[in-house]
Order: structure tokens, then C-alpha cells, then sequence
């Protein structure tokens, strides 16, 4: 486990429900439900990973099927997959990385002064 990360759902880890995280927590295993953060998460290259996201970044080298809003960025690395919705202001792809679905990239709002 790195250094910053705070949860790691290993390989043979299979979970349903709600997450809820302040940090980064990395999941390897297969995972459904919901996850809610301002932290990041981070799905390894084998992990599957289905429901709805709202996070504030997405690092994805495994398969993620649903919902995601990201605050800040969604990142899909060359072996990730990406089906679904995808709301963020950046989006960033490696070669060989996947995104089936719909994208929108909105520029968050400013708070009123």
C-alpha cells in the first residue's frame, strides 16, 4: 500500500454498498455500490468496479461500468475501461485506455462572492 493511501480492498476483496472516504483508497478487487469522496480513488488494473461514483479524482487501470462524477479529473490508463457517464472538467487517456459512453466536461462553478 503507498504511502497516501488510506484503504486497500485486495484481490480477492469483493464488496457491496456504500463508501464513504476522505484520502485515497485503492481497490483491486470487485466492488458495487456507491462511493462518495472529495479524495481520490484508485481501481487496479484487475479490479471491476460497478454503481456510482462521485469523487474528486478517478485513477483507472481496471474496469469501471456506471456513474462517475469526478471534481477534478478522471484519469484512464492504458489497461482501464471506462463504460458509462462521465461528468469531470479533465479527462485524461492513455493509449489503449476505453471510454464507452457519454462525456461531459464541465468547468466546475466559482463560488459567489
Amino acid at each position: 500500500m503507498a504511502k497516501d493511501e488510506i484503504a486497500y480492498l485486495g484481490s480477492d476483496t469483493v464488496y457491496e454498498g456504500k463508501l464513504h472516504f476522505k484520502g485515497t483508497v485503492r481497490i483491486e478487487g470487485r466492488y458495487t455500490g456507491e462511493i462518495v469522496s472529495d479524495g481520490t480513488l484508485n481501481v487496479g488494473k484487475d479490479a471491476q468496479v460497478q454503481g456510482t461514483l462521485d469523487v474528486g479524482e478517478l485513477l483507472l487501470s481496471g474496469r469501471f461500468n456506471g456513474e462517475v462524477t469526478a471534481k477534478r479529473r478522471v484519469v484512464v490508463y492504458s489497461t482501464g475501461v471506462l463504460e458509462g457517464q462521465v461528468t469531470t472538467p479533465n479527462l485524461l487517456t492513455e493509449e489503449g485506455g476505453v471510454i464507452e459512453g457519454q462525456i461531459s466536461m464541465k468547468t466546475p462553478a466559482k463560488p459567489k462572492a
